[in-house]
């Protein structure tokens, strides 16, 4: 049996592009967002006469699934005209260090493996992200830092790690304090 002919106009392409933008939106929204920075502080490396400075700048991040792990993420950042306008690709140099900054309770069903924050770092799709990988065995979580541009065959990276310890109750205040 024939099939009937597709649709074809402006009003077929426009039913075309509502339902692709559509399906684009449930996916972002079931997906868990990486968690967002704030800027801690800057330090210049290098002064430049037009445009921005070259900067190393820590941002920090709370894990969105892990409550009390706190990451600071050092990352090198391109100045000049370029940088300015947010038209430089940012060089692939970072580091990572995260900590137990309270007591640690793991959501049920937690992922062995998830990402909890993405940053741009180039106008062309080149990223740093962190992606938390829980070693069950070891009650560590691992937080790896990478670019997902490929430098010299491999992606630069770093990690730190979290081992799950108890947390020390506040000692009580003496009475009459």
């Amino acid at each position: 049996m024939p099939r009937p002919p597709l649709p074809r106009g402006p009003r077929a392409a426009a039913a075309v592009v509502v339902v692709v933008v559509v399906v684009a939106l449930v996916a972002l929204s079931s997906a868990t967002a990486p968690a967002a920075a704030e800027e801690v502080g800057c330090v210049t490396t290098a002064w430049r006469l037009f445009g921005a400075d070259h900067r190393i700048c820590i941002e920090a991040f709370d894990d969105p699934e892990i409550i009390n792990v706190t990451c600071h993420l050092s990352q090198a950042r391109t100045g000049g005209i370029a940088g300015s306008f947010g038209l430089a690709e940012d060089p692939s140099l970072f580091a990572i260090a995260c900590r137990q900054i309270g007591p640690i309770r793991l959501p049920a069903g937690l992922d062995d493996e998830e990402t909890v924050f993405s940053a741009g770092t180039s106008p062309m799709f080149k990223q740093t992200r962190v992606v938390r990988i829980f070693d069950r065995k070891r009650g560590t979580l691992i937080y790896l830092a990478y670019s997902t541009k490929l430098i010299e065959g491999s992606p630069m990276n770093s990690i730190s790690t979290v081992p799950i310890m108890p947390w020390p109750e506040a000692p009580a205040a003496p009475a009459g304090q």
